[in-house]
């Protein structure tokens, strides 16, 4: 059985991205457990034992049928206990809000705030995932596009929007005359969670710091949200992207409010591709709202 100490940290590493794909997020021994050696001991041990219990079996009268009655919990096996030295894991609480308020304010620019979100140790998603996305991209155009939370590929890359839905939104923002040199472009939440699932709602707390001061720091004209979680997120509202996409909104981050308009995610196109009709609808409104501002 090969050992983790036997391992490079290349191994090391290709070998907890491997468990993240997975989904796996917690250890819960402190030490390795051979079970494939603790089970070929268990079955010697039954091999042993059976000749007796046979032999016995022979010899006892038949239970009486008061004893097959005997109460549950005489008849059921005892409970497994947690390993020794087993921790069960940690939720995120108000501390580790304050802790990442505190950190997002003290950032004076979009890499000061980078470099406190990568130091971030208080929130679960960080654990598992490899990838810290932040915003990038110059925003000369004064735009900026968030979206929800990053994928595999995006975690992978270590940049938002990669993969097939990362080219589609490069269309999408060629149609409007952008591309990523022009825009900014981020997530609301900075860590892949592990297998894709959706943010619990303690880990969003925690991250709606950073996206704050990123809108803050990077002072948009318009903001252009995709996908449902992200436009719940900002608009405090519980309706599809279909009720929530086309319309223009407020939204305010650390004392700088933007108007903001929701889409659907490119991710929500290729599994729908008739819903593009819908987004190009959308793309049409807010290339005239960025026209009229620049004009």
């Amino acid at each position: 059985m090969i050992q983790a100490r036997d391992m490079t940290p290349a191994e090391l590493a290709a070998l907890l991205a491997f468990h993240a794909e997975a989904g796996v997020e917690w250890l819960v021994e402190e030490d390795p457990v051979d079970r494939i050696a603790a089970f070929a001991a268990e079955k010697a041990a039954r091999q042993v034992t059976r000749p007796v219990a046979d032999t016995a079996a022979s010899t006892m009268p038949a239970r009486a049928p008061a004893q097959r009655n005997a109460a549950p919990s005489e008849r059921q096996p005892a409970r497994a206990q947690p390993a020794q030295g087993s921790t069960l894991p940690a939720i995120p609480d108000e501390n580790a809000i304050a802790e990442a308020r505190f950190a997002a304010e003290s950032a004076r620019s979009l890499a000061e705030l980078k470099t406190a979100i990568e130091g971030f140790t208080s929130c679960n998603l960080k654990t598992s995932a490899r990838s810290t996305i932040t915003a990038e991209g110059a925003g000369t155009a004064g735009i900026m596009v968030i979206g929800p939370m990053p994928n595999a590929d995006d975690d992978r890359e270590g940049q938002a929007f990669t993969g097939r839905a990362g080219l589609l939104l490069d269309r999408m923002l060629a149609a409007i005359g952008q591309s990523r040199e022009t825009v900014t472009i981020t997530t609301v939440i900075p860590w892949r969670p592990p297998g894709d699932r959706m943010p619990s709602g303690p880990e969003t707390a925690i991250c709606r710091p950073f996206i704050e001061r990123q809108i803050a720091l990077a002072e948009p004209r318009l903001v252009l949200v995709l996908g449902n979680f992200a436009a719940r997120f900002f608009f405090g509202e519980t309706g599809t992207i279909h009720a929530l996409r086309g319309k223009w909104r407020e939204i305010g981050a650390g004392g700088h409010s933007v108007q903001a308009m929701a889409t659907l995610h490119p991710q929500e196109l290729l599994a729908a591709p008739a819903s593009k009709a819908l987004a190009w609808m959308d793309l049409l409104a807010f290339s005239e709202r960025l026209i009229g501002e620049n004009g």
